[in-house]
């Protein structure tokens, strides 16, 4: 008996005979309501699905434990703020955040994915704090003097994106040195993939072999395939789309042209801003073997029309009134507007989403 009570005391000081077939999740946070519900969260592809709920303590604490077949994406959620955690089997991971946080911030430790998802979150944080600083001074100042918001917008602005810059290649210099783990994975995720796509493709080749069994790198290889088949250099995909009048329209009837194909909806605040620029680009250069393709994700076909009125859109227009999920949109790859590409005469794909200046001096350029 004394043996064996020896060989449980050495167990347990090295946790040798911990539970490796689930792991589990140990939260403590503050501002937390007492009995209210926390959830943990599983993903899917782009689904998230529910696994588990418990209530937290007196003091914010609750802890979870579950299986999963690989090292895998979670959520903590709790009101409305959610908790991205990175486990498998035999981790015992520990996270802390304030549900009064507006930027989010939290930490995580004890397990290897955990320690490296909080290198990111600890990057991420001290970005966060920078702009939720100049937003409060923005915030501060506009209203101080609501009359000059837009101006004071304006002032703000290049410190504002000079941090957002640095956020992004922050996230982008820790994806590529911690390829090999999913926290990198997550943070080339978060990424815009119409500004970072040279990288986020490269990215995708350099892990397809890694985590292949996890369904969001799958997922993620899959689509990056399908945006470097329509990256600069590429032949754009054919296809034949309704008309606005209900006539089809062919991608390939403007071989021989330089055309920009411009993915837009009347809804669409960004792109209504941009329409302008649009026109004018259209105007200078339709003389000089330049149209415009728009292409429309309005499901309401009357807003659609009022809108190429309002805007003065004289070119050629066509739309699937399915919002993201005509087949179109789909081949191209759309999940957000404006975007645009730049076909040469060959139909081949020279430039992608320009906008404003960078498109005027790109057309000056190419078409003198």
């Amino acid at each position: 008996m004394k043996k064996l009570g020896y060989l449980l005391l050495i167990c347990f000081a090295f946790t040798a005979c911990k539970d490796k077939s689930k792991f589990t999740i140990t939260g403590e946070f503050k501002n937390a309501t007492p009995q209210s519900k926390v959830y943990l969260y599983g993903l899917q592809k782009e689904n998230v699905l529910p696994l588990d709920s418990t209530v937290f303590s007196e003091k914010g604490e609750f802890k979870f434990s579950h299986s999963t077949p690989g090292v895998d994406f979670f959520r903590i959620s709790a009101g409305q703020k959610e908790y991205m955690i990175i486990a498998k089997n035999g981790d015992d991971i520990k996270i802390a955040a304030d549900l009064q946080d507006k930027n989010l911030g939290y930490t995580t430790s004890g397990a290897e994915e955990a320690d490296k998802l909080q290198e990111l979150n600890t990057v991420k944080n001290q970005y966060m704090q920078k702009l939720g600083a100049i937003q409060s001074q923005f915030e501060e100042a506009s209203a101080a003097q609501p009359a000059k918001r837009e101006a004071i917008m304006e002032q703000f602005k290049p410190k504002y994106m000079e941090e957002i810059n640095g956020l992004n290649k922050a996230v982008l210099k820790f994806a590529q040195e911690n390829s090999n783990s999913l926290a990198g994975f997550y943070a080339i995720n978060l990424l815009n993939p119409a500004e970072f796509e040279k990288e986020m493709v490269d990215y995708s080749d350099k892990i397809k072999s890694n985590f292949s069994d996890n369904p969001a790198v799958a997922e993620f290889v899959s689509k990056m395939s399908k945006l470097k088949s329509l990256s600069v250099g590429q032949q754009a995909p054919d296809f034949t789309i309704a008309g606005i009048d209900g006539k089809p329209v062919k991608l390939s009837d403007f071989k021989g042209k330089y055309v920009l194909i411009d993915f837009w909806a009347s809804w669409c605040r960004p792109c209504r801003e941009e329409n302008p620029n649009l026109v004018k680009a259209y105007n200078t250069y339709k003389d000089k073997n330049f149209t415009v393709l728009g292409i429309s994700l309005d499901k309401d076909a009357a807003a659609w029309k009022g809108a190429i009125d309002a805007d003065h859109l004289t070119w050629t227009h066509a739309g699937e009134l399915k919002d993201f999920d005509g087949p179109v949109v789909r081949m191209y790859e759309i999940e957000a507007i404006p975007s645009s590409f730049l076909l040469d005469p060959n139909g081949k794909i020279i430039a992608k989403n320009l906008r404003g200046e960078e498109l005027d001096a790109f057309l000056n350029k190419t078409l003198k």
